[in-house]
């Protein structure tokens, strides 16, 4: 059984989006970020640098943190939602990458800044909102060319791209120019399990 420790934010939606899409059983904790859980002894046992999601296999003994290593290890778990053939296989690799490393720290420091930094810095919300509709461009114009980010086939790279445009959405980041990204996100939020993800542990209101 598989033990879930999150909160509902974009990188932990990308846990429940893909259990929920793997069928797997598993356990969810209620980790609550507002009320500091986070910072507890008992969870950071599971994740010394206090953030979410983790996960915890009693059938392997593993525990894990950071949504790509997860979204990996369930993809690997399971043989699904990472594609077979090398090239694929690699390509959604590439694109998980490049998720965890820009998209996400881009937006997330752009909702930090435009939104909860107590002094608003026009420099950095700028650099920020410049540097989202640059990681937005690179994403439609590879949906320009085939239906997910892999290829043909939905996969992990989508669901932890899915997390952070799921947000934008809610935060009022508006990606409607990008017309494609846009038609993605409309195709992934249709999906049974991802409807589902993001109510667990409950929906957000907020970034």
């Amino acid at each position: 059984m598989i033990d879930l420790y999150t909160d509902s934010s974009p990188n932990g939606f990308k846990a429940t989006i893909a259990l929920e899409e793997l069928a797997l059983p598993y356990r969810l904790h209620h980790v609550r970020l507002n009320a500091g859980e986070h910072r507890q002894p008992a969870f950071l046992a599971l994740n010394p640098h206090g953030r979410i999601p983790v996960i915890t296999d009693d059938e392997t003994g593993i525990t894990l943190f950071e949504s790509a290593a997860i979204l990996l290890y369930l993809a690997e778990k399971t043989g699904r939602l990472l594609p077979h053939g090398p090239a694929q296989r690699w390509e959604a690799i590439k694109w998980l990458q490049f998720h965890s490393s820009s998209v996400g720290p881009i937006i997330g420091q752009r909702v930090h800044f435009e939104l909860f930094a107590e002094d608003k810095i026009p420099a950095a919300i700028e650099r920020f909102r410049q540097l989202t509709e640059s990681v937005f461009a690179v994403v439609d114009s590879r949906l320009a060319r085939q239906s997910y980010l892999a290829g043909d086939d939905y996969s992990i790279a989508d669901i932890a791209h899915f997390g952070w445009t799921h947000i934008a959405r809610i935060v009022d980041f508006d990606f409607s120019q990008h017309k494609h990204m846009s038609a993605w996100h409309e195709r992934v939020a249709q999906r049974p399990a991802v409807r589902k993800g993001i109510t667990l542990p409950e929906p957000a209101t907020g970034a």
